[in-house]
């Protein structure tokens, strides 16, 4: 399924369903079909919000994790959201980390998925000559625990985006940005509800991180979905909406003591 692409002055956007706000921050290769499924299951009671995040297109002096945060920022600014649950995944993550620790009073909830902030093996800091689509590949599957994840029209989009020197830059740019971002001292500040869903099979940001980050925020659960890697909202979709779903249901309705 396609959904509409909006644009409001800078910014582009998803906004799909209506209630309250289930904002999407994508990962340094992330596209929409990454969310296809979660979008389509929670439009149906939530307005399911995901801005475009500029990764390739800022100058090279704000391409970093802080230049992103302020870019969502100003997007929740713009278009006068509040009351957001904010979801995350790898970079996405990072980002809304930055977000709740500067700007707490509009998230009513964090969802992490593969985030990055405390630790992670990214593509490395540096490349194989431009053309190499193998290697690209190679790299792509190695983000999820089924290989096959790792389709051609996948392949295409990360290999198209790794063949353009500026772009690879800035890829390299973010990537350090984020490992030098590290937020272990600043985490316990937290104070929103959490939910840490991993993937138990997670090379880039394997599982300990995910139990490092549930020791670290205070109000945190933490759940492993097996034979997963580093993406769950795309690989195992119905069990990470069954996550998600139950975690959004305890908010509105908080146990009675």
């Amino acid at each position: 399924m396609s959904y509409e692409l909006k644009q409001d002055g800078k910014f582009t956007f998803i906004e799909e369903g209506e209630g309250e706000v289930l904002m999407l921050l994508h990962g340094l290769f992330g596209a929409l079909s990454n969310f296809q499924d979660l979008i389509e299951h929670f439009r149906k009671s939530y307005k399911v919000v995901v801005p475009i995040l500029p990764l390739l297109d800022m100058d090279l002096l704000h391409t970093s994790v802080s230049g992103l945060e302020k870019f969502v920022s100003r997007f929740i600014e713009h278009r006068k959201y509040n009351g957001i649950h904010l979801l995350g995944n790898s970079l996405g993550g990072h980002v809304a980390l930055v977000h709740i620790l500067k700007h707490p009073q509009k998230i009513k909830s964090l969802i992490l998925t593969g985030s990055s902030g405390l630790f992670e093996n990214g593509m490395g800091d540096t490349y194989p000559k431009r053309g190499d689509r193998e290697y690209i590949r190679n790299k792509t599957a190695y983000t999820f625990y089924d290989p096959a994840m790792a389709t051609e029209e996948l392949v295409d989009e990360v290999f198209e985006i790794t063949n353009n020197r500026l772009k690879v830059i800035k890829i390299i740019a973010l990537a350090k940005s984020a490992i030098r971002n590290n937020l272990g001292d600043e985490l316990k500040a937290i104070q929103q509800p959490t939910c840490l869903i991993w993937g138990n099979n997670d090379n880039v940001t394997p599982p300990f991180v995910g139990e490092e980050f549930h020791k670290l925020i205070p109000n945190s659960e933490l759940h492993f979905i097996d034979k997963c890697g580093h993406a769950p909202m795309m690989e195992v979709p119905d069990k990470f909406n069954e996550i998600l779903d139950a975690f959004l249901l305890k908010i509105k309705s908080p146990a009675t003591v």
